[in-house]
C-alpha cells in the first residue's frame, strides 16, 4: 500500500497500522539482488544512486508483483519514465546473472513506449473504414496483439508515457481491471494472459 500513497499519508498509514497491531514491528525485506543491479544500472546511465529513488524502483516492483496494470503519476521530470526503465534493465541484468526469483518476474523485458498525445484516438486503438468496412488495427491494439502472441519469455510492457486523459484512458478500464481484456471499437476483445 505504501507506493499508493503521497508523501505525508505515510505517518498515518503507518500509525493506523501500529495502532491496529500493537508491538508488531513490519519485516524488513532485503531485496539485496535487486537493489545492486537497479544501482549498478543506475551508475551505467551516468545517473546518481540515491537511496529515495532506488526505493521508488523496488517500489515499483513491489506492485508489479501483485498487479497486472498501474500507474506512474507525477510531476515532468520526476524520474517516471527512468524508473520504468531502470527496473527493465535491473530485470535484465538479473536475469543474464542467473539469479532466479519465486514469481519467475526476474527476466528480460521487452518496453512498448507511447506517447498518447502524439496520436489521435484512431491511431490509437484502431477504426472501421466507413467505405469498405474493413478494420484497421491501432497501435494499442498492434502491441497487445504482438504481446499476447509472443512466444519468447520476456515480458511486454506496454507504457504511455505521457499526460492521462479521459479520451484514451476510458478505453483501458478493462484492461487495468480483472477483466484484463483490451476491448476495441470493432467489438473484438483481446484477453491478456496472467505472465
Amino acid at each position: 500500500n505504501i507506493p499508493k500513497f503521497v508523501s505525508w499519508d505515510v505517518p498515518l498509514f503507518q500509525r493506523i497500522v501500529s495502532d491496529l497491531f500493537p508491538g508488531i514491528d513490519v519485516p524488513y525485506v532485503d531485496y539485496g539482488k535487486l537493489q545492486d543491479a537497479i544501482k549498478e544500472t543506475l551508475i551505467e546511465n551516468g545517473l546518481e544512486t540515491v537511496p529515495s529513488f532506488v526505493h521508488k524502483v523496488i517500489q515499483v516492483h513491489e506492485t508489479m508483483l501483485v498487479r497486472h496494470g498501474m500507474m506512474l503519476v507525477g510531476e515532468c521530470g520526476g524520474g517516471k519514465s527512468t524508473n520504468i526503465k531502470t527496473l527493465a534493465s535491473a530485470l535484465a541484468k538479473l536475469h543474464a546473472n542467473g539469479v532466479k526469483d519465486v514469481d519467475n518476474f526476474f527476466r528480460p523485458c521487452d518496453l512498448f513506449v507511447l506517447n498518447p498525445k502524439s496520436v489521435t484516438m484512431f491511431e490509437m486503438y484502431g477504426v472501421v473504414n466507413n467505405m469498405t468496412q474493413e478494420w484497421t488495427d491501432g497501435l494499442v491494439a498492434k502491441l497487445v496483439r504482438d504481446a499476447v502472441a509472443a512466444t519468447d519469455n520476456k515480458r511486454k510492457w506496454v507504457v504511455f508515457d505521457g499526460p492521462v486523459d479521459t479520451l484514451w484512458i476510458e478505453s483501458m478500464n478493462t484492461v487495468l481491471d480483472d477483466n484484463k481484456t483490451l476491448c476495441l471499437p470493432n467489438g473484438e476483445r483481446v484477453k491478456i494472459p496472467d505472465s
